[in-house]
């Protein structure tokens, strides 16, 4: 597996205009993706989170300003080389048919593989590692859609570990996931960046799944960056109250020591 990460930040957004049409989602929006920690974006529904998201991994494109990847503007890029230096993992995926594991992970491989090309030795190990990283590897043979929730999560989090990039982009891993599962995933989101050492970057909405798992949190209201920071130093009652209008009192979390949203009743 590719190291050598860039000493540059990996992703930036500079100046962004993001819309759909003729409704504008975020203007004068810039980003800067720090190497090496996992960022977890947060924000109520409708404030660009996930659109963000998708302009940093060239889904969409902005109306208006630049994507910086590893220095150089994304749009520069042939597709296969994005791929061969970000993963995504979008909201919702659904795998084609009955198709099994082993060949859902290998999709994966497809940036590193020429036209024609066979199947080589480093793409059998690159599959292996990646079914193996997030505990998959025995479903090989099953067909993705016989796997329960967290079970297909992983799949899909293996197929972009098998792109072998070290910059990864998630959308909602955990939405329709239960709790024992999304600790699970989180869990190991938390591994591949402590131990794997990779950059990711995550669109979360439980607040206090965000402030116990993120090094790096970045707090978004209308299509702005309200905060950014490491959540104990950013995360406080009038920070939550100014991004979700919500009241609500911080505390210790007595297991991680992180910051614990408790909202307040009416």
């Amino acid at each position: 597996m590719n190291t050598e990460f860039p000493s540059i930040s990996p992703l930036q957004a500079e100046n962004l205009t993001l819309g759909y049409d003729k409704k504008i989602i975020a203007q004068d929006l810039s980003v800067s993706i720090p190497q090496g920690e996992l960022t977890v974006i947060i924000g109520p529904n409708g404030c660009g989170k996930s659109t963000l998201l998708r302009t940093l991994s060239r889904l969409i494109q902005p109306q208006k300003g630049i994507v910086w990847l590893n220095g150089r503007q994304i749009s520069e890029y042939p597709t296969k080389e994005v791929a061969r230096q970000l993963g995504l993992l979008p909201q919702s995926s659904i795998a084609p048919g009955d198709i099994t594991v082993f060949d859902l992970v290998a999709r994966g491989r497809y940036p590193h593989q020429r036209l024609f090309s066979r199947w080589r030795e480093e793409d059998q190990q690159a599959v292996e590692q990646a079914m193996g990283s997030t505990g998959v590897a025995q479903f090989a043979d099953h067909p993705v859609d016989t796997l329960s929730g967290g079970q297909r999560q992983r799949v899909w989090i293996a197929m972009v570990l098998a792109q072998q990039t070290p910059l990864l982009l998630l959308d909602e891993p955990t939405t329709w996931l239960d709790i024992t599962h999304q600790i699970d995933l989180l869990e190991l989101l938390r591994q591949l960046n402590r131990v794997n050492h990779y950059t990711l970057v995550v669109v979360l909405h439980d607040l206090n799944h965000a402030c116990r798992y993120a090094t790096h949190l970045i707090a978004m209201r209308e299509g702005k960056v309200i905060a950014e920071g490491a959540p104990k130093d950013i995360v406080t009652a009038e920070l939550i109250e100014e991004v979700y209008g919500l009241k609500c009192v911080i505390i210790d979390d007595p297991v991680s020591h992180t910051p614990l949203v408790v909202p307040l009743g009416k």
